[in-house]
């Protein structure tokens, strides 16, 4: 893979999951604004393109056999692995981190004032994540199985809401309020960093935000830079059946 200072993110990350975690070193967002170039988001993080590029190089010709080539999976079972996998998680984990935090809060809230933010905004992500999730599972992610199946049967589909563009252009306004949140979060947290009297439960719990903020980018990426790209061009190319 050929990576230059116009190189953009989402599209690298997108070929090679690998290169994620040198914009993640740098703290530059492959996921909510990942249709930057490489020049662009280093001139604003005042970074070397030029080290930056090497360090991708250099992540993508090191062997990792965990890493998954999502952008060559079917779009329907990309949908499915979403929301079997991610979709589960933000269901399951977000229900685990309450307690933790709101213990926390109650503990250590009148010394550290930053954990009632951090719980006001988690509580706010969860609940909006309930929602955006359930939205695309009952239609985006429908639609795009039924585009699916009318191109192996070389047949057309009318989508109930205009075009395949109009929920995906709402579902990333959605990733990018999360996204915006959670950048609010880890600094509240420094970055997931507990301060020197931070008891056992603190420590744990900032350790499970981190994880989930981890997964929701992975979760934003493949729905940002994979599946909704080919998701309009695949409606795209059906018009012409």
């Amino acid at each position: 893979m050929s990576i230059s200072k116009e190189s953009i993110i989402g599209e690298l990350v997108a070929n090679d999951y690998r290169t994620a975690s040198v914009f993640k070193k740098h703290n530059i967002d492959f996921c909510c604004n990942g249709n930057r170039s490489i020049a662009d988001a280093c001139e604003k993080k005042k970074i070397d393109s030029n080290e930056l590029i090497q360090q991708l190089e250099q992540a993508i010709t090191t062997n990792n056999a965990s890493s998954v080539d999502f952008n060559s999976w079917p779009l329907d079972l990309l949908a499915d692995y979403i929301e079997k996998k991610h979709h589960r998680y933000v269901e399951s984990r977000s229900q685990e981190i309450k307690p933790f935090l709101d213990k926390v809060i109650r503990v250590h809230g009148d010394r550290h004032p930053e954990l009632i933010e951090t719980g006001k905004l988690f509580n706010e992500s969860v609940g909006e994540l309930a929602m955006h999730m359930k939205k695309e599972e009952l239609m985006l992610f429908p639609f795009i199985r039924r585009m699916v199946q009318a191109e192996q049967n070389g047949t057309s589909v009318q989508a109930p809401f205009g075009s395949v563009q109009n929920p995906i252009k709402a579902m990333m306004h959605d990733h990018d309020g999360e996204g915006e949140r959670f950048r609010k979060i880890s600094s509240l947290t420094n970055n997931y960093n507990p301060p020197a009297d931070a008891c056992n439960t603190y420590r744990v719990t900032y350790s499970m935000l981190k994880e989930f903020e981890e997964d929701l980018h992975l979760h934003i990426h493949l729905e940002n830079n994979i599946l909704f790209p080919k998701a309009i061009s695949m409606e795209e190319k059906l018009a012409t059946v």
